[in-house]
């Protein structure tokens, strides 16, 4: 799927249509594949990619590739799209039942 910055944005059920166009185009939901799409298995390189964007700032608080970190954001994105796909859960209603919790909650 070729990129367009400039046009239209996707709901995150676009989004996640995409990205399971695109798995499926790889053929990783195919019960031979080496890549199995398993819920844990997308928890696992879901952290794995969290800590590649950390490592963008492993030694300085500036962003010095800013490419390579929306590359870095975007696979995160990708398998967090996935990860709640495969486990049935709507993102967009947790991530806004989290922000309603969130909001009577105070920090020190």
């Amino acid at each position: 799927m070729p990129s367009d910055p400039a046009g239209p944005s996707m709901t995150l059920a676009e989004l996640t249509q995409a990205m399971h166009a695109f798995v499926a185009a790889k053929g990783w939901y195919a019960p031979e594949s080496r890549r199995p799409q398993s819920p844990r298995n997308i928890a696992t390189s879901l952290v794995i990619e969290a800590a590649e964007v950390l490592e963008h700032f492993q030694w300085d608080d500036q962003v010095s590739d800013r490419a390579a970190l929306a590359g870095e954001l975007a696979d995160v994105a990708l398998y967090l799209l996935q990860l709640a796909s495969l486990t049935e859960i709507d993102l967009q209603e947790a991530i806004l039942a989290k922000l309603a919790r969130n909001y009577d909650r105070s920090w020190d």
